[in-house]
């Protein structure tokens, strides 16, 4: 477990990676805009304990968001400098990952990171596993070969139920069968230790079956 720089436009961006001592397949895990904080780095430790090997970009230079107004200002912040750096972070750190592991690689991402998952599937057919947390996207469904899972809140003020199923139906109409769970009486941000949002059981269950997920799709 370590803390690795990518080569992002001439710079250098942070990323945090870990392993099994024997190498793995590789995981992609996209944070929310709260940045690369402690959970995401949790996150892709217990992929390692799992056998995988898991690396996280940091947006934000190394600056964690701790409340909603913060990542507001962070992702704006950051976006409003470059458009596009934090797409460009994310092509670095799947392009660095792929090199490490040379396989097909899963990504999971969490709301912001959502997003950003289902572009990068919608490029990239050696993306063979995508798992979200909490958000939608709207892209390209017909271009993307992965299997996907999905974990959505059940009252949402991010996120719509409505949306959830738009997207679900969406991916439907172009062949893709996504398996979505809805968490009965939780909301955004369910699965995340630090958040006052998390449910403990939920969070359980959700990572149970993301692990059974991966397992059969990578």
């Amino acid at each position: 477990m370590s803390t690795i720089q990518l080569r992002v436009n001439d710079r250098s961006v942070n990323a945090y990676l870990a392993s099994p001592s024997n190498g793995g397949q590789g995981v992609l895990v996209l944070p929310s805009w709260w940045g690369l904080k402690p959970f995401f780095k949790e996150v892709c430790d217990q992929l390692a304990e799992h056998g995988y090997t898991a690396l996280a970009p940091d947006y934000y230079d190394g600056r964690v968001a701790k409340t909603i107004d913060e990542a507001k200002e962070l992702q704006g912040l950051t976006e409003g400098t470059n458009p596009e750096l934090i797409g460009d972070i994310v092509r670095a750190a799947k392009e660095h990952l792929v090199s490490l592991t040379k396989n097909k690689i899963g990504v999971i991402g969490f709301s912001m990171g959502t997003w950003w998952s289902l572009v990068m599937a919608e490029s990239d057919p050696n993306i063979s596993a995508i798992v979200l947390f909490y958000g939608t996207g709207d892209v390209d469904f017909s271009t993307m070969k992965g299997k996907v899972l999905g974990h959505y809140a059940e009252t949402d003020e991010w996120e719509s139920l409505d949306n959830v199923r738009g997207m679900e139906q969406a991916m439907k109409n172009a062949g893709i069968d996504p398996t979505l769970h809805i968490y009965p009486k939780t909301a955004h941000w369910f699965v995340e230790e630090d958040r006052p949002e998390y449910d403990s059981a939920a969070a359980k269950l959700a990572w149970v079956r993301t692990f059974e997920f991966m397992k059969a799709s990578l």
